[in-house]
C-alpha cells in the first residue's frame, strides 16, 4: 500500500461519515519558497488524491501565513533594497514590495512567485490569505475564547517547557499580539484586559499607547501555537503535515494538539512529520552567488514537473532524498522513465502504480526520450532541434522534436549551468600536442580510424565493431584483460583528439550521429601543421577555485573527563546573527565576522575562509561562545568563538541555527 493510502485510511477511520475531508498545508511568504517547503504541499496533495481514490470528497487547503511578522530580510531582497530592515516586525502584508509595482506588497510578490510555479504541477488548492482572514474579523470568536482561557493556555504551554513557570508570568500572559497602528510592528505589550476579556490597554516600544477592542479591532494575531489549532477548528482540518521538528515531544504540533482539544474543543488533525530535502551537487554556475533560489521554479528549469512529483511520491515523508544538480539527475530521469514505461505496460504493482499516478498531470504527455542522450549529443550539435532529429534517426531512435522538446531546454540548462565540465564541444583544430605524444602504434590506430570513417557508407554496428577491432589489429596482447586496457586507451586518445577530454558520449554513437565533415579533419594528421595551428589564439582561462578534498572520517575520540553542571554553566553559548563577513588583509584563512548577540554587535575572527564565502554566512544565525576572553588574531580583536564541526570527512561545517530562534537566545 502506498504511504498516502495508509494515511487516508486512518483519516476515514476517524471520521467515516464526513462529507468533505480537508488536508492542509501552509507557508509564510518570508521570501522565495524553498523546495523543502514544497514537501508540505506535495504530502497533503497525495493524501487528497488517496482520499479521492477511496471514493471520498477531499480538498487541499493552503494557508498563506502572510500575517506573520517579518523576522529578517533575505539576502536576495537586501541586494535589491538595503533599507528593508526597517520593516522587521511588520506583518508581511504591510511590507513594501521592493522588486516592482505589479504586486501591492512583499507578501503578494512571493505568493505570486510560488502560485505561478504551482500551476506547472497541475495542483489545485483552496488558498487562504491570513492577512485578509484576520483583518476581516473571521477569527474574532476564537480570539475572544483564547483571551478568556488565557491562563489555561499558559498552563498548557508551561507543561511543555523545561523552565519553571511563575505566577507573575501566568498573570501577565496574553495569547495574542497587537500590531501597533503607529509603527506597524508587533512590539506591543498588553497592560490590562477588561473583565469580559474584550478590551485591552496596551503600549508599544515606539511609545504609542492605546485601547484595543477585540470585538471591533482586528489588527491582531494569535501566537503561533494557538493560531495553528484555531485554524484547524475553523477550517475543519483532518490532516496536515509539517517538518519533523514540529513532531518532537515538545514541538509545535504536540503543544497545539492539546490546545486544539482543550481550548477549542476540536480533535487535532492527523499529523505527518516529514524529513527535509537535500540538495546534491549545487556547483558550477548554480552557486548561491548566482542569485538562483532553490525554489520549485528553479527546479523546473532542470526537472520536468512529473519527475519532481515522482520523487516526493516514491519516498515516504519520514525519509529524506536529494534533488540533484550533478550527474545523479540523469540517473533519476532514467529510473523515472523505467518505472513510467513499466506502468504503461501494466507491469507495476499497486504501490508503484500509485507512485506514478500521483505524478501525472492532466493535459501533459510524457515522452521518455533519454535525458542522458539529450545531454551527451545535444551540446555537440548546439542543441539544434533539427540536427538532433537527424542524429536520433541515424542511431536508430527516430525521436521528433515534439517528443523531446519538453526535456531539451532542461537538458541544456542543466549542462551549461550546473555541469559545464560535461559539455562536449568539438575542437576547432587538430590537437598536435596530444598527437605528438602518441606512440607509432597509437598514431597508426588513429590513421586506420580516419580511413574507415572516410568511407561513404557503413552501419552503426559496423562502426562499433571497427572501433574495437582496430586496437586488436595493431597491438599485441596476452589476454582479454590486456586487450580491454588497450581498447580503452585507444578510445581515450580519440576523445582527446576530438573534444579535449579522456571520455565522452558513447564513441560509436557520437561518431555515427554527428556529421563527419565536422570532425573528420581532427583525425587527419597527414598534412603538416598550419601556421594557425603553430600560433593558436589562447583564450583567457579563469582559474577555478581549488576544490576541497575530503577523506575518510577521523577516528572517534573518547569522551573527555566528566565535568560538573557548574562547569558547563560557566559557558555562555548564545545565538548570534551574522551581520557582516569581511576578508582580512594578508590572512589566507580567516574572516572578520560581525555579529549581533541580542545585546550589541561584536566581532569574532574565524578560520573558515576555505569552506565558506561571505554570502554563505551573512544573515545566518550561529552559536558563539560569548564569554571567551578577547584575543588578538591576525590584527583583529576577536570577542568569542563560533561552534563548528571539523572532520576529515566533511572539512569544517559551521553549526547554523533555525532562523526562528531570536538573537541572544542561550543554548542550554
Amino acid at each position: 500500500m502506498h504511504w498516502s493510502d495508509e494515511i487516508a485510511q486512518r483519516i476515514i477511520e476517524r471520521k467515516p461519515d464526513k462529507e468533505e475531508y480537508v488536508c492542509a498545508a501552509g507557508i509564510s511568504p518570508s521570501g522565495s519558497i524553498h523546495i523543502g517547503n514544497f514537501r508540505d504541499v506535495a504530502t497533503s496533495y497525495f493524501v487528497v488524491k488517496a482520499l479521492r481514490r477511496a471514493g471520498k470528497k477531499a480538498k487541499l487547503l493552503f494557508s498563506w501565513d502572510e500575517f506573520d511578522r517579518m523576522r529578517k530580510v533575505p539576502v536576495n531582497v537586501a541586494a535589491v533594497d538595503n533599507d528593508m530592515e526597517k520593516y522587521i516586525g511588520y506583518p508581511y502584508v504591510d511590507v513594501k514590495n521592493p522588486f516592482n509595482d505589479e504586486f501591492p506588497n512583499y507578501a503578494k510578490y512571493f505568493e505570486n512567485e510560488f502560485e505561478t510555479s504551482i500551476k506547472e504541477f497541475g495542483i489545485e488548492m483552496d488558498y487562504r490569505y491570513q492577512g485578509d482572514m484576520n483583518r476581516s474579523g473571521k477569527y474574532v470568536d476564537y480570539v475572544l475564547t483564547s483571551l478568556k482561557k488565557r491562563k489555561e493556555i499558559y498552563d498548557i504551554l508551561a507543561g511543555f517547557r523545561t523552565q519553571e513557570a511563575t505566577d507573575e508570568e501566568r498573570e501577565a500572559y496574553y495569547p495574542v499580539g497587537i500590531y501597533c497602528p503607529e509603527c506597524h510592528r508587533d512590539t506591543t505589550t498588553i497592560l490590562s484586559l477588561s473583565e469580559d476579556c474584550t478590551v485591552a490597554e496596551y503600549e508599544c516600544k515606539c511609545g504609542y499607547k492605546g485601547t484595543f477592542d477585540f470585538t471591533k479591532d482586528f489588527n491582531c494575531k494569535l501566537a503561533w501555537k494557538i493560531d495553528w489549532p484555531m485554524r484547524w477548528a475553523y477550517e475543519g482540518v483532518d490532516f496536515e503535515p509539517g517538518g519533523k521538528d514540529h513532531a518532537a515531544p515538545t514541538g509545535s504540533y504536540q503543544t497545539s494538539r492539546v490546545i486544539s482539544e482543550k481550548i477549542f474543543g476540536y480533535e487535532a488533525p492527523i499529523f505527518q512529520g516529514y524529513e527535509f530535502i537535500g540538495i546534491k551537487g549545487t556547483t558550477g554556475k548554480m552557486s548561491g552567488s548566482s542569485g538562483l533560489n532553490m525554489t520549485p521554479d528553479t527546479l523546473l528549469k532542470i526537472y520536468q514537473p512529473e519527475v519532481i512529483l515522482w520523487l516526493y511520491s516514491k519516498v515516504e515523508p519520514n525519509r529524506t532524498f536529494d534533488f540533484c544538480f550533478d550527474d545523479a539527475i540523469l540517473r533519476q530521469y532514467f529510473e523515472f522513465d523505467k518505472q513510467y514505461n513499466a506502468y504503461l505496460e501494466g507491469e507495476e504493482d499497486e504501490k508503484a502504480r500509485i507512485t506514478i499516478e500521483n505524478c501525472l498531470i492532466e493535459g501533459r504527455k510524457i515522452e521518455t526520450v533519454p535525458m542522458s542522450l539529450l545531454v551527451q549529443l545535444g551540446s555537440v550539435v548546439d542543441f539544434n532541434p533539427e540536427m538532433l532529429e537527424t542524429v536520433f534517426a541515424k542511431i536508430g531512435t527516430p525521436y521528433k522534436y515534439e517528443q523531446f522538446a519538453d526535456r531539451l531546454d532542461r537538458a541544456k540548462f542543466w549542462l551549461e549551468k550546473c555541469s559545464p565540465e560535461n559539455v562536449n564541444k568539438l575542437r576547432s583544430g587538430r590537437n598536435w600536442d596530444v598527437y605528438n605524444e602518441l606512440s607509432d602504434e597509437d598514431k597508426r590506430a588513429v590513421e586506420i580510424l580516419h580511413e574507415f570513417l572516410s568511407q561513404d557508407e557503413y552501419s552503426l554496428d559496423e562502426l562499433n565493431t571497427e572501433l574495437y577491432a582496430i586496437p586488436k589489429e595493431i597491438f599485441t596482447y596476452n589476454d582479454d584483460k590486456e586487450l580491454k586496457k588497450i581498447q580503452g586507451n585507444f578510445f581515450k586518445n580519440v576523445y582527446k583528439l576530438l573534444i579535449d577530454k579522456e571520455k565522452g558520449p558513447r564513441l560509436y554513437l557520437f561518431l555515427y550521429a554527428i556529421e563527419k565533415e565536422r570532425y573528420l579533419k581532427l583525425l587527419d594528421f597527414s598534412t603538416p601543421m598550419t601556421e594557425e595551428e603553430k600560433n593558436p589564439v589562447v583564450e583567457e582561462v579563469v582559474e577555478a577555485e581549488p576544490e576541497i578534498e575530503y577523506g575518510e572520517p577521523d577516528p572517534v575520540e573518547p569522551v573527555k573527563d566528566v565535568i560538573e553542571m557548574a562547569d558547563f554553566e560557566k559557558l555562555d553559548l548564545r545565538v548570534c546573527k551574522v551581520i557582516k563577513c569581511q576578508e582580512i588583509r594578508k590572512s589566507h584563512s580567516c574572516y572578520k565576522i560581525t555579529l549581533n548577540d541580542g545585546l550589541k554587535d561584536r566581532v569574532i575572527v574565524s578560520s573558515i575562509k576555505k569552506y565558506y564565502k561571505p554570502e554563505d554566512l551573512i544573515g545566518k544565525k550561529i552559536i558563539v561562545v560569548a564569554n571567551l576572553a578577547p584575543a588578538r588574531l591576525t590584527g583583529v580583536t576577536s570577542e568569542g568563538m563560533l561552534l563548528a564541526g571539523t572532520n576529515n570527512a566533511c572539512g569544517c561545517k559551521v553549526i547554523f541555527v533555525d532562523d526562528m530562534v531570536p538573537e541572544g537566545t542561550r543554548i542550554c
